[in-house]
């Protein structure tokens, strides 16, 4: 019957119409075109900068999504002591600090009196750490010692930085860079920003001081293009950065200039993963250059570069 197959021919345009509509939502939603071009661009310049960074697509997964025992829910921040050999990650609520042995074993925990939203932690050297409270936009300075279990901010240390005040989308992650003392601090979205701080450790040793703070940028800005910012590691040994991305479960590798230079995708199916890592929260790089990511609730990840083909 010609109207019976006019009707139908109507349907498949709408349907398709729609289907075209939805799969061109989801591309721009998850920024797949950008990712797409700049995945190419970073494996064209594989031999410039494999010998010369940390280069994340040699890296595979070797403990993937071990709950850590002990901590049952609420994990956050993550970095890399290199004096102890151990992880320090936050958990939020309640305040608390946990020291992880590689293998996401719980070796510690310390009580944090006084922080409202524990989102990162960063090891400066000794026992001196940066703690970042997301909701009031405040770090702290704090130092722990082997043994201690409990930490009050009110003897601690503070600086806030009121910019962009927008509930629980502030700090989110910190990096101490100990060659150019500096602090870097992302902030989560709306707008997503990486801050460079210098000038606080005068601060808190109570000396003379001259605090700068400056917006990190890649080059060219749309090199940026993750959808949020969970947290931030800065890689001592290149002096690279490393971003790291909830919602595009990605970790993306910058040097010092801005440029993006390697991506990790944490998708099912890429670097040995069998499942896509969920509300990844925190990431720090060993000196061995094992990478380590935790992930909400609790979940541990380690990845370990290989080298040669995958």
């Amino acid at each position: 019957m010609p109207g019976a197959d006019l009707k139908k021919r109507v349907f498949a345009r709408v349907f398709l119409g729609c289907a075209l509509v939805l799969l061109a939502g989801v591309l721009l939603h998850y920024k797949l075109p950008t990712l797409a071009y700049y995945w190419v661009q970073t494996t064209a310049s594989a031999d410039e900068w494999r010998s010369r960074s940390v280069w994340l697509p040699d890296y595979r997964v070797r403990i993937e999504a071990r709950p850590i025992e002990g901590v049952p829910a609420n994990v956050s921040g993550l970095t890399f002591n290199r004096q102890s050999g151990t992880l320090f990650a936050v958990i939020n609520h309640p305040a608390q600090i946990v020291e992880l042995d590689t293998r996401g074993r719980l070796l510690r925990r310390i009580t944090v009196v006084g922080a409202e939203d524990l989102e990162g932690i960063s090891h400066v050297r000794d026992d001196d750490f940066i703690l970042a409270d997301e909701r009031r936009q405040q770090l702290y300075h704090i130092r722990l010692g082997a043994g201690q279990t409990l930490v009050d901010l009110a003897q601690s240390a503070r600086f806030e930085l009121g910019i962009d005040l927008n509930g629980n989308r502030g700090f989110e992650g910190v990096s101490w860079d100990g060659a150019q003392q500096r602090l870097f601090v992302v902030k989560e979205k709306k707008p997503l920003r990486i801050l460079a701080i210098s000038g606080l450790s005068a601060l808190y040793q109570g000396k003379r001081f001259d605090v700068q703070v400056n917006e990190w940028r890649p080059v060219p800005r749309n090199a940026l293009f993750l959808k949020d910012l969970s947290s931030i590691t800065l890689h001592e040994e290149t002096g690279n950065l490393f971003l790291l991305s909830d919602e595009s479960a990605l970790v993306a590798e910058y040097n010092e200039q801005g440029r993006l230079l390697s991506m990790l995708p944490m998708w099912p199916g890429l670097h040995g993963l069998r499942g896509r890592v969920p509300r990844a929260e925190g990431i720090a790089i060993g000196p061995d250059g094992s990478l380590y990511i935790v992930s909400e609730p609790n979940l541990f990840y380690r990845f370990e570069r290989e080298v040669g083909p995958q």
